[in-house]
């Protein structure tokens, strides 16, 4: 049995490829495969069952091989493994073994309690135990979170005895605060503070209020935001201005983080380099060499030129309300702001491009973080759209799909850069039509809808032009890794699915400098007249309005997976038809967080979901909730173990959710705060939180890290987590 790694990525095992169901009528003589085939081929069918038992005792056999080392056994067999070394198990652990949850849902909750590498290191970890470098490879082994190790205790002001003074012997604990050293007083509070504080009685593990600036006190700092690049992206230029620009191409304000850089050792105790941590103005205007240029944290591009502005031209200023006017041939850049200004003598005149980095908390919306979900399409035609490609937009490759693509073909229209695409988009699908519009591997497109005429909504159309065709026949579409922001969806017809994957319909249509809503009212989708069947994974919508013939047609059915469906608040409709009737829908909710009032016809099922507003449903005799949180008042079918019924009406306002940010474009939106109650933090089927980031499984992480913290921290120390992000 292997029990130790190196630092290879440990996986789990993948699942034995199927074999040849006919592999045993094969090697029957050929007379008996001619009489069985005058006979209807029974032999074979029977000959098909037995192979297919014998592949499942073949493949038991395999496993129960591969379940003796660590790097192969499957994550059930983990905790037994480590238990012949003393591995002790994460707490929770049990829920895997208990829970019903099946396939993908139970191995990532293995995974997650119960890490593979955290097992393989067990006696590595041992034989550094009390060590700082090894808190930080906990963190990275348990909870795959970055992390610094801290000796508080060095921070603790003390006084120096005379005879050592000028020794340099304690020369690694804290100072006293210099002010005229401007780097060390934007350290203060931080991870990466050097200066000495007086004594913190307070406990480092504390639940409530945290100290630990002790003799004994040992704080892990955690990021649990991660870092999200975007290449060669349009900046935003600022109305009336030609010299003033934001990073996001939305317009607001976005905080710029580090690109992390991989540790020199394992000995190594990280260092603001080797995290994902917030940019400041002090950190840029003392390092720029370090964070500025191609391939670093952030670079910025003008007028086409494939050289970037020169170190020398950048000036790291305030921004807020753009007081600051740089000279001439300067740029000034606020990386907590996210701007850029120009002299406005020298602004560009053909447009700015910058690579940056940003904050967020897990896979969801528009990005180009890689998406593992897509499968490949052998038998599909790529027209694909971009610098260098065939097409150089987007109705041009549609239009060529049109004319060429045969009848029953799948059409792909990748978008091969990460750039904005300005024009009318309108989609006629005919009967048996199957288009896709996505973004290609590592880029994330931006689809800006604007005015083109007065008297047009402008909206991105989608339709079916035919209406007398099958069910089976009814054309189908899918969006994968796009920004839509300016206008919303328009959904009109006969069609199939309506498949949204991995996207952005910016909530409100577009933001403001604070990330507001521009349009707060508006929706990100119109299903009018139409039988579609809308599927949202993993994306960031607003409001979705139903149009339809509640007498004649059938319910369309509404699938929301991993998301964020946003009204932008609370008392605003996130799903309902027009004038806040009941829209004619059958929702489905899975792992999603709703922003706004829900008002449907039913809801067929919703588990491990948040709704912040109420949810009015017209069928209450069919459907089901569990595990989910509903505001009291709401209007629903049947639930189990729903919040705040399990804690009766006098802890209904303590049990509601609390988000860090309830606004799109923050890198905190959507996720709940740390303060949140525990009946939503842990309030899921298997114990992980509730919404739209269910999947991270952090209360699960915490636990575990606590208590691999409590293991391995130095004697007699009072080590406690300081979550930065």
């Amino acid at each position: 049995m292997t029990v130790e790694s190196t630092d290879a990525a440990w996986e789990t095992p993948a699942a034995v490829a199927p074999r040849e169901p006919d592999g045993l009528a094969e090697l029957l003589p050929r007379w008996h495969l001619l009489r069985d085939a005058e006979e209807g081929e029974p032999l074979r069918a029977l000959l098909a069952v037995i192979a297919e038992q014998l592949d499942r005792v073949r493949d038991g056999v395999q496993q129960g091989y591969e379940d003796l080392f660590v790097e192969t056994a499957a994550p059930w067999v983990l905790p037994y493994l480590g238990d012949l070394v003393g591995y002790r198990t994460l707490p929770g652990y049990e829920r895997v073994l208990t829970t019903g949850l099946r396939g993908g849902g139970r191995n990532a909750l293995a995974e997650a309690i119960a890490p593979r590498r955290d097992v393989a290191a067990t006696v590595a970890n041992r034989r550094r135990k009390g060590t700082l470098h090894l808190l930080e490879e906990l963190a990275e082994q348990v909870a795959d979170w970055p992390a610094r190790a801290v000796e508080l205790s060095r921070h603790v002001a003390h006084t120096q005895p005379v005879k050592l003074y000028g020794t340099g012997r304690r020369g690694d604990r804290g100072r006293l605060l210099d002010l005229r050293d401007g780097g060390a007083l934007a350290l203060a509070g931080g991870p990466f503070e050097e200066t000495a504080r007086t004594v913190d009685v307070r406990r480092a593990n504390s639940r409530r209020r945290q100290g630990g600036r002790t003799p004994a006190g040992v704080g892990l700092f955690v990021w649990r935001l991660k870092p999200y690049s975007l290449t060669s992206s349009p900046a935003y230029c600022i109305d009336r201005a030609r010299n003033l620009y934001t990073f996001s191409i939305l317009g607001n304000d976005t905080p710029l983080v580090t690109k992390p850089a991989p540790e020199p050792s394992s000995a190594h105790i990280a260092a603001v380099d080797n995290v994902p941590a917030f940019i400041t103005r002090r950190l840029l205007h003392d390092r720029l060499a370090d964070y500025y240029g191609p391939g670093k944290s952030l670079v910025i591009r003008r007028d086409g030129e494939d050289q970037p502005v020169p170190p020398a031209d950048i000036v790291v200023a305030d921004l807020s309300d753009w007081r600051y006017r740089p000279r001439r041939g300067q740029v000034a850049v606020d990386p907590e702001l996210g701007r850029i200004a120009f002299g406005s003598r020298s602004a560009p005149r053909q447009g700015v491009w910058a690579d940056y980095h940003y904050a967020s908390g897990a896979d969801t919306g528009g990005g180009e973080y890689e998406r593992p979900d897509r499968e490949p399409r052998p038998d599909a035609e790529f027209y694909r759209v971009g610098p260098g490609q065939p097409y150089q937009r987007i109705m041009d490759a549609y239009r060529a799909w049109q004319d060429e693509g045969s009848p029953e073909s799948t059409g792909i229209i990748e978008i091969t850069h990460s750039g904005a695409h300005q024009e009318q988009l309108d989609f006629d699908l005919d009967p048996g039509d199957r288009l896709e519009l996505r973004a290609a591997e590592g880029t994330r497109p931006v689809i800006r809808l604007l005015d083109w005429y007065s008297n047009r909504p402008d909206a991105l159309n989608i339709r079916a032009v035919h209406g007398d065709c099958a069910p089976h026949e009814r054309p189908r579409i899918v969006l994968d890794g796009l920004l839509v922001t300016g206008r919303g969806i328009n959904v009109t017809g006969p069609m199939g699915a309506v498949v949204v994957r991995h996207s952005t319909l910016v909530p409100g249509w577009s933001l403001e400098p604070g990330c507001e809503p521009h349009s707060p009212e508006e929706p990100s989708i119109v299903l009018e007249r139409t039988t579609a069947c809308v599927q949202i994974e993993h994306s960031i919508l607003g409001t979705i309005e139903v149009i339809g013939d509640e007498v004649s047609e059938d319910p369309l059915d509404i699938h929301l997976r991993d998301s964020v469906l946003d009204a932008t608040g609370d008392d605003r409709e996130a799903l309902s038809a027009p004038d806040c009737r009941h829209a004619h829908a059958v929702l489905h909710l899975h792992r999603t967080t709703v922003i706004g009032e829900v008002h449907t016809h039913a809801v067929e099922i919703a588990e491990n979901s948040i709704l912040t507003g109420r949810l009015h449903v017209a069928r209450r005799g069919i459907g089901c909730l569990r595990y989910c949180y509903v505001p009291p008042g709401s209007r629903t079918p049947r639930r189990h173990r729903c919040q705040p019924d399990l804690v009766g009406p006098e802890q209904a306002g303590r049990v509601r959710p609390l988000f860090a940010s309830e606004r799109y474009g923050t890198p905190w939106y959507g996720q709940l705060a740390d303060r949140c109650a525990e009946e939503i933090r842990r309030g899921a089927d298997d114990g992980a939180e509730l919404g739209a980031f269910h999947d991270l499984y952090r209360p699960q992480r915490e636990d575990g890290l606590r208590a691999r913290l409590a293991e391995y921290a130095p004697a007699g120390a009072d080590a406690g987590i300081f979550f930065v992000t």
